[in-house]
């Protein structure tokens, strides 16, 4: 089925699909570029919107250091929610709904946290992972490390998780059609809050890892 929607060029559909969104987001981008006015229309409205809204976000989770990383953030946000959204077109899957796409989102948070880390604080950024004082070392190096380490895996299996369940639920109502009619209509409208639930949540994360990397150690 996916073959017929969209060519796959041979490649695995998950795969191919975070291709696509990565295109459909590099077009959209342009598109908005392009028409950039001091007087916004409704597309650069709607964009200034979020935008706005993950800058303030960002300002209230990182501090005022956060904000040159809003870029960064907003465009997680929108690729993810647009990989998302994927799942509400028949015949196609969420890109997220496939772990190997959700843990290489999670790798890139995960390494762009100590690159953000050592670049703000050089060498003091290590003192995250000491402890308030040199003593507790041998203590908090080990819990520091398995709980960043942790990170990606939390990262990758919540969002993976979600978008997976939400598809095997909209599975099983199609098979039980005409009867799950009206459950499915319920679970589309459910599947949309989950859709930016999860982009948010994602993000919402992203932030607080970096934030917390920006931060003076103890």
């Amino acid at each position: 089925m996916h073959d017929i929607i969209l060519p796959t060029f041979g490649l695995p559909i998950h795969t191919v699909l975070m291709l696509y969104a990565t295109l459909v987001l590099l077009v959209f981008s342009l598109i908005v570029r392009s028409r950039l006015s001091l007087v916004p229309g409704k597309l650069q409205s709607i964009v200034e919107m979020i935008v706005e809204a993950l800058a303030n976000q960002c300002e209230d989770i990182m501090g005022h250091r956060g904000i040159k990383y809003v870029p960064f953030i907003a465009t997680f946000f929108i690729f993810i929610l647009l990989s998302n959204a994927f799942g509400l077109v028949p015949g196609l899957l969420p890109p997220t709904a496939d772990l190997n796409n959700t843990v290489g989102l999670a790798l890139i948070v995960f390494f762009a946290t100590h690159i953000i880390g050592l670049k703000t604080h050089g060498p003091k950024y290590f003192k995250h992972f000491i402890g308030p004082y040199i003593a507790m070392a041998p203590l908090m190096i080990p819990i520091e490390v398995i709980g960043h380490l942790a990170r990606p895996f939390s990262l990758s299996l919540r969002l993976f998780a979600n978008m997976m369940g939400h598809e095997q639920i909209v599975v099983v109502l199609l098979i039980l059609m005409p009867i799950a009619y009206p459950l499915l209509a319920f679970s589309t409208i459910l599947g949309i809050l989950v859709i930016i639930i999860q982009a948010f949540v994602f993000t919402l994360l992203t932030m607080a890892y970096i934030g917390g990397a920006l931060e003076e150690g103890h």
